[in-house]
């Protein structure tokens, strides 16, 4: 399999393993829809091939603001709301033909109700997203917008080939105007080094 984007950064062997025991292979289309705020979340995947967007509207002006991407490599789905059906936080869009390997949230609560060891892996599923969302979170009070771009540069190093400069510049909270400049001066500087 191909990386096109990036590699999850801790290794949940175990959970990646029980959805392809237990899940469905499933591909949705550009635009297509894993989760939609607002509605009950039921599923929690790994992606095998392309992007998911995670995305909110604006309050006042309902414009929409890409919160988060979960490319190949990783997992997506709104947890832990997926475990008690809870109402999902954000609309979860395939960016580009995206295949997943789903299970429901059901099936997750189940398979971490089996015993202690389960219960860990719970755990460290929470873990691990408290701590991707708290490093973006940092990231957007500690690093210029050209850091942010570096980060998520490092992170899906294929990502300004596979997506348009709109849902980046939302990402990291900047227009398309600035992220522009941005791609600029990186390229200026990698040509001059």
């Amino acid at each position: 399999m191909e990386q096109k984007f990036g590699k999850n950064s801790i290794d949940i062997k175990v959970l990646r393993e029980f959805c392809e025991r237990e899940g469905k292979m499933v591909e949705y289309r550009k635009g297509e829809q894993l989760e939609r705020e607002g509605d009950p979340a039921r599923w929690f995947g790994f992606v095998t091939e392309g992007c998911f967007k995670y995305v909110t509207y604006g309050i006042s002006d309902n414009k929409e603001h890409i919160t988060w991407f979960s490319f190949e490599g990783e997992f997506a789905g709104d947890y832990p709301a997926c475990l008690d059906g809870g109402p999902a936080l954000t609309t979860i869009e395939a960016m580009v033909p995206t295949r997943i390997i789903r299970v429901s949230g059901e099936q997750l609560v189940k398979r971490f109700s089996q015993d202690k060891k389960s219960m860990d892996l719970r755990c460290l599923v929470a873990e691990h997203l408290l701590s991707q969302a708290r490093a973006r979170y940092t990231d957007l009070h500690r690093a210029t917008p050209l850091e942010r771009y570096e980060l998520l540069l490092r992170r899906c190093p294929g990502i300004a080939r596979h997506l348009p400069l709109n849902a980046i510049a939302s990402f990291l909270c900047v227009t398309p105007q600035q992220l522009s400049r941005i791609r600029k001066a990186v390229t200026f500087s990698s040509i001059t080094e």
